[in-house]
């Protein structure tokens, strides 16, 4: 929910704010993340679009041997591409979800060099990332307050997910009986003339 905040803020202000906040994001994780950052550094120069489809921006990764990230328009030109809800992209990116699971479910898609995104994806592997935790000296003095927001943040998100279940429930047995309908073969006509015994 945060996380969304800071993404509509960002589609407002502009690359003049947002690139330098950016570039200390990243310093942050690196530091943090080093091995992750080393694997990042030694990958061919290439630029792979972040797309949270439920937000009005998406991020451009450039990895090779000086990684960045920006705030970038959807359609910006990029070797490869990442796509879908915001929630899904950052469990991704800490470890909570299995990527080939969503791609599988059709809730992430990715497009252009597959070997790149692969690349990116095992750079990352096995990198304990946990950006509220990583970027928490980033608030200054309001760093204190981030596990009580983490908290008040994690039960907002179950009651919203609790609340769309419940909304989308009848609707997803009704496309779900429907997609049984029409997976079922139609039993085939049967003639109307008599058959000729022999």
């Amino acid at each position: 929910m945060l996380a969304g905040v800071a993404l509509r803020a960002a589609a407002r202000l502009g690359d003049g704010v947002t690139a330098p906040v950016l570039d200390r994001v990243l310093r942050t994780l690196a530091s943090r993340h080093r091995r992750a950052f080393e694997a990042m550094a030694e990958m061919r120069e290439a630029a792979v679009l972040i797309d949270p489809v439920d937000q009005p921006v998406a991020f451009l990764l450039s990895v090779g041997p000086q990684p960045r990230l920006r705030v970038a328009a959807k359609d910006a030109p990029a070797d490869a591409g990442i796509r879908g809800p915001l929630v899904n992209l950052m469990d991704l990116l800490e470890g909570r979800i299995d990527g080939d699971a969503l791609f599988f479910r059709r809730t992430l898609s990715i497009e252009g060099d597959t070997a790149l995104v692969v690349g990116l994806r095992n750079a990352l592997d096995g990198e304990d990332i946990d950006l509220v935790a990583d970027l928490a000296g980033l608030a200054g003095p309001f760093r204190l307050a981030v596990p009580r927001l983490r908290r008040e943040a994690a039960r907002l998100t179950g009651m919203l997910e609790g609340a769309r279940a419940l909304l989308l429930a009848p609707v997803m047995g009704r496309l779900d009986a429907l997609e049984r309908r029409i997976a079922t073969p139609a039993p085939a006509p049967r003639s109307s003339r008599p058959g000729r015994e022999i």
